[in-house]
């Protein structure tokens, strides 16, 4: 592995590229250090541009302190990474990158190319300008009896200070696979779980035949008092998608009390309750269940086959109007990490000081999917792991100001 040039007498190195650790390198080049950031992967920013296959949502446009409570049990030690890297300060960012961005119509950010792929190349192309030196194929192993960074191929690099960005555990195929927990094996760190996942859902043959790869749109979900209005995807083994993340912390807790989630579809919330007596009341004069649902409150195939799956299984006594209004689904299991957009727990708050060192390594800081935190889609992971990437980089910057 070739040794970085750097002016700088004080080298500092980044393992993962992800979006966490390149902001931590650019903010650390610019304070005139000398960066290096090492990945595993071929290339940087993979599951960056993975997040813009969609369209990047990038961040959110809400008022900070709805935003930072999106962060659930994480929000309030949060608050102040993101208060010092707010939504804002992202879209400005990418301003500079010249990548113009604009906010849509439920408040995500988006750059106007709607790719990833255009921000990540000027982003490239700044950390070359500032000499951050980018080592792919570089699978970091621990640390040598020297106390130097170790590396799969034998080689080491002796750092003044590291910032820790590996990512969480969830799409491992794009770098993260949560390995880095046994390096760590004097630290805590909370189990890594799934987060914004799919669930399994025990589903009739003949509703998976008719229904798997089906969207449930316009529908609300809700789980233990509280509701989310979005859209959902039936799936061969189970339900996913944006309404169904969102409240993903939430199932997963229920699971692993109870061994079970109970979540509820309102498969016509744009309809009042009185609205759907009427309408369910009247007399089905011969039409059969499907041709009824439909005609009467114009429900498509897929919720009309929730409804059936409910009433030829333990819901056959439940009254329609009360089955369109909180279908009741029995959820079994989180979908794997695999298949997971992101990854819950982490390295534990009481490990790190407030600027992300690790109390019991000196001079290894952590940002990112590492840390204990989780948040839904909707531009809150990717805001958090550039606001706690600026955390650390700055984090390294004073540390080794302090140490002159």
């Amino acid at each position: 592995m070739p040794d970085p040039v750097s002016e700088s007498p004080r080298r500092v190195a980044v393992i993962g590229g992800g979006p966490a650790g390149l902001i931590a390198a650019e903010i650390m080049a610019g304070a005139g250090l000398g960066v290096t950031v090492f990945d595993h992967m071929p290339s940087f920013g993979r599951k960056l541009l993975m997040a813009g296959r969609g369209g990047l949502n990038i961040t959110h446009s809400e008022p900070l302190a709805p935003f930072c409570a999106r962060y659930g049990a994480a929000a309030d030690w949060m608050q102040r990474y993101l208060a010092a890297f707010p939504p804002s300060a992202l879209i400005d960012w990418c301003s500079g990158l010249q990548i113009p961005t604009f906010v849509g119509s439920s408040g995500r950010v988006f750059p106007q190319s709607m790719k990833a792929s255009p921000l990540l190349r000027a982003w490239l192309a700044r950390l070359g300008a500032l000499n951050v030196r980018l080592v792919p194929r570089a699978q970091w192993t621990g640390w040598n009896a020297a106390g130097a960074l170790s590396f799969a191929d034998g080689s080491s690099y002796a750092a003044d200070a590291v910032v820790l960005a590996l990512g969480g555990a969830s799409w491992p195929r794009l770098g993260a696979d949560g390995s880095w927990t046994s390096l760590l094996p004097d630290i805590a760190i909370t189990a890594l779980q799934p987060a914004n996942c799919g669930f399994a859902v025990h589903w009739s043959a003949p509703f998976i035949a008719r229904h798997a790869g089906a969207p449930l749109k316009r529908v609300a979900l809700s789980c233990d008092g509280h509701m989310v209005r979005g859209e959902a995807m039936i799936t061969q083994n189970g339900i996913e998608g944006g309404a169904v993340y969102a409240l993903s912390a939430r199932l997963r807790a229920a699971i692993a009390s109870d061994g079970f989630a109970d979540l509820h579809i309102d498969l016509r919330p744009d309809l009042s309750m009185a609205e759907l007596h009427k309408q369910l009341n009247q007399p089905r004069r011969g039409a059969s269940l499907a041709n009824f649902l439909r005609k009467r409150i114009a429900l498509p195939p897929v919720a009309i086959g929730l409804v059936q799956e409910a009433l030829h299984g333990a819901h056959a006594a439940t009254p329609l109007a009360q089955l369109v209004r909180a279908l009741p689904l029995r959820l079994l299991a989180p979908f794997g990490l695999e298949r997971a957009i992101s990854t819950a727990g982490g390295i534990a708050l009481e490990e790190l000081t407030p600027s992300l060192m690790l109390h019991r390594r000196p001079g290894v800081f952590v940002a990112g999917e590492m840390l204990d935190w989780e948040a839904p889609t909707g531009g809150y992971l990717l805001q958090g792991c550039f606001a706690t990437g600026f955390a650390a980089g700055h984090g390294v910057v004073d540390w080794l100001c302090d140490q002159q």
